[in-house]
Parts: C-alpha cells; structure tokens; sequence
C-alpha cells in the first residue's frame, strides 16, 4: 500500500469539513427559501433562468453542480406546476422547450434577496474578505486540478 504525499495528506483532510460546509450551505439555502415555499434546489433551478430561458439539459449543465437531467426535468416540472416558472418554445429545438420564469418566479426570487443578503453579509463579516477570497482561489484551484487529474486517467 502507498503513503500519501503531504500535500494528498492536507487535501484528504478538506475533504470531511467541506463536505460538511455543503450541508450547512444546503441548510442555509433551506432557511432562506421557507417562507417562500420555494425548496433550495427550486431556488437553483428557477435562478438559472433569470437571464434567459434555458433548456432543462442547459440548466443542468449550467448549475454544475452533478445534477442530473431528469432531476432538473422534475424540479422544472414543479416550477411549472406552481406558477413559477412556464416553459416556451425552443427555436433551436422543436421538442427541447425552454424554462422561463413568470413574473411571481422573479418576485419570489426577488423575495429571497435580502436574506441571502443578511446571510452572506454576516457569515463574511465574520470570515473576513480577503480569507474568503483567498479560499475561493484555492477551491478554484483544487477544482480545476482534480478535473485535469480526472480528464487525464479517462
């Protein structure tokens, strides 16, 4: 059995606390959608909407976040279901409709401003500017060389 490397050491040791960090965003997401009856992953799908309509496969690709097409086809049919969000034609795609949101989607979404704003305004204050900037560029980072590491060994 091979050591890990020092540096395979400390990125082993991100792995739990940002997988943890996950959950409290997921957890926050979720406090600051309640009262708008919208769920975090609604929110996701409907926001990646705001500047354009997008196709159910775009949105996926868009998020970036793993989701699958079907799960973004079921979050987009509820969008639809609840008034939120309508589908239009497509003119690239007879049969690939594109997710728009209707204007109670943008009010809600609206709605959602503030306390993500409080949330985030606390949360960094508390941080610090430049350590989250700083973590921002090491995940950028760790991001990109694990999808080099992936693409290469495919």
């Amino acid at each position: 059995m091979t050591q890990r490397s020092p540096a395979g050491d400390a990125l082993t040791a991100l792995v739990l606390p940002v997988f943890e960090l996950n959950g409290e965003f997921l957890a926050a997401a979720h406090d600051i959608t309640e009262p708008t009856g919208l769920t975090p992953a609604w929110w996701q799908v409907l926001g990646a909407t705001l500047d354009e309509p997008l196709s159910v496969a775009d949105i996926a690709r868009r998020v970036g976040l793993g989701l699958a097409r079907q799960s973004v086809q079921r979050t987009a049919n509820l969008l639809v279901d609840k008034g939120w969000a309508v589908y239009v034609d497509n003119p690239n795609h007879k049969r690939a409709k594109l997710l728009e949101p209707t204007p109670k989607g943008r009010e809600t979404v609206a709605a959602l401003r503030d306390a993500q704003h409080a949330w985030s305004d606390a949360v960094g204050a508390e941080v610090g500017e430049d350590e989250l900037r700083s973590f921002e560029a090491t995940l950028v980072k760790i991001l990109a060389a694990s999808r080099d590491y992936r693409g290469s060994s495919a």
